[in-house]
């Protein structure tokens, strides 16, 4: 849809995304990926909105979407699509045929923080960044704005620390705002215990942690197997190649153990208990965007007989991880016009560390994302 026809639609049909880490891999190819889509140069594969069962669910056209969003870096969105262009995250010409929707999206980037030898408070900042939301919120004539975390990884907080992690800043930032929370990451976010109050009272729908794109999934498809057949899982280990942003991030020890513990959830959830095995992450900056994941997988049968199963997923994250921001920014948004507040374990589908009790089975959380497709189309609150 044509850039001015898009600013033409109704003040309820315009819907806000805002990303923090928006100049980052992730941010880029969605923000690429929902104007090739909307042009028609590309399908919707990966989005599982815009399959059927989502058809009624009432949910914002991708048209509709304006991006925005923090961040710390200052490469120009265009630049950025260039380098993953480059890459081959991104098809060859994708840059220069949606170059007006990136720019468009690179203006409405603010700064983020705390930078270094930055003195505001915690509540200067939060404020800064609240009033940053909401001043692209009136400039659109937005109905809403979904705030949605794809930056790097941080370490867990330690107790003894004074002031709140940036994903918790940005976090506030969002319910001082008014806006709904998607949590991508593995980072705290609305999980700072500081929060809880303000979270409670705000009445907004919100999501996370720790989207769930590749080893993961395939482990939510798998444990269950195991489970349901009745086969004894002795151990299962892991090991993680990757690069580019996310790669230097978790070459932390304390960021890649706060990546971990999503993933050892998934298998304790599924499987009772958690097998023996570690996961490993290293940092491969010549890989960038692209990861390799194994698994190894011990396994009891019948009379004690030992057994093996072996996988390896090779695959782009971000191209793994856009579609599925884009969904849940949508699915957020909706929520928040039909006046649903709270976790929403529904789109547990999504990540590894969801909010909310629920069956770690990815074949059960389809079930219930569908059903909650259909609740959507039952209209606004």
């Amino acid at each position: 849809m044509p850039t001015d026809v898009v600013r033409n639609l109704p003040e309820s049909a315009r819907t806000g995304v805002w990303f923090i880490g928006a100049r980052g891999s992730v941010a880029t190819t969605s923000v690429a990926g929902c104007a090739a889509t909307t042009a028609g140069l590309h399908p919707p594969t990966g989005m599982v909105t815009e399959t059927a069962p989502f058809t009624e669910s009432g949910l914002p056209s991708l048209p509709s979407l304006v991006f925005g969003g923090h961040d710390t870096a200052s490469c120009p969105l265009p630049k950025r699509a260039e380098e993953l262009e480059a890459g081959g995250v991104l098809p060859h010409g994708l840059t220069a045929a949606v170059r007006a929707e990136l720019t468009a999206a690179d203006a409405e980037i603010r700064p983020g923080g705390p930078l270094p030898g930055d003195t505001r408070t915690d509540d200067e900042l939060i404020a800064t960044f609240a009033a940053d939301l909401a001043a692209f919120r009136t400039r659109h004539a937005l109905a809403r704005v979904v705030v949605v975390n794809v930056s790097s990884t941080e370490p867990a907080p330690s107790p003894s620390d004074s002031t709140l992690p940036p994903s918790s800043l940005y976090a506030a930032a969002a319910i001082r705002a008014g806006c709904p929370y998607v949590n991508f990451t593995p980072s705290t976010g609305l999980c700072a215990p500081t929060l809880a109050a303000d979270l409670a009272a705000s009445g907004l729908p919100y999501a996370g942690r720790d989207g769930k794109t590749g080893q993961t999934l395939l482990r939510a498809v798998l444990a269950p197997m195991f489970v349901q057949r009745a086969l004894s899982v002795r151990a299962w280990s892991g090991t993680n190649l990757l690069g580019g942003g996310d790669g230097a991030a978790l070459a932390d020890p304390a960021a890649a153990a706060a990546k971990n513990a999503g993933k050892t959830r998934v298998l304790t959830d599924a499987l009772g208990q958690l097998p023996q095995g570690d996961v490993h992450i290293d940092e491969v900056p010549a890989l960038g965007d692209w990861k390799t994941a194994w698994d190894h997988i011990a396994f009891e049968g019948f009379l004690g007989a030992r057994m093996t199963l072996q996988t390896t997923w090779q695959g782009c994250d971000s191209a793994l991880a856009a579609p599925l921001v884009l969904d849940l920014a949508r699915l957020l948004a909706r929520a928040h016009e039909c006046g649903i507040s709270g976790p929403l374990p529904a789109l547990a589908f999504y990540f590894k560390d969801p909010h909310g009790a629920g069956s770690a089975a990815l074949a059960d959380q389809y079930a219930d994302l569908i059903a909650f497709g259909t609740e959507l189309g039952g209209g606004a609150a």
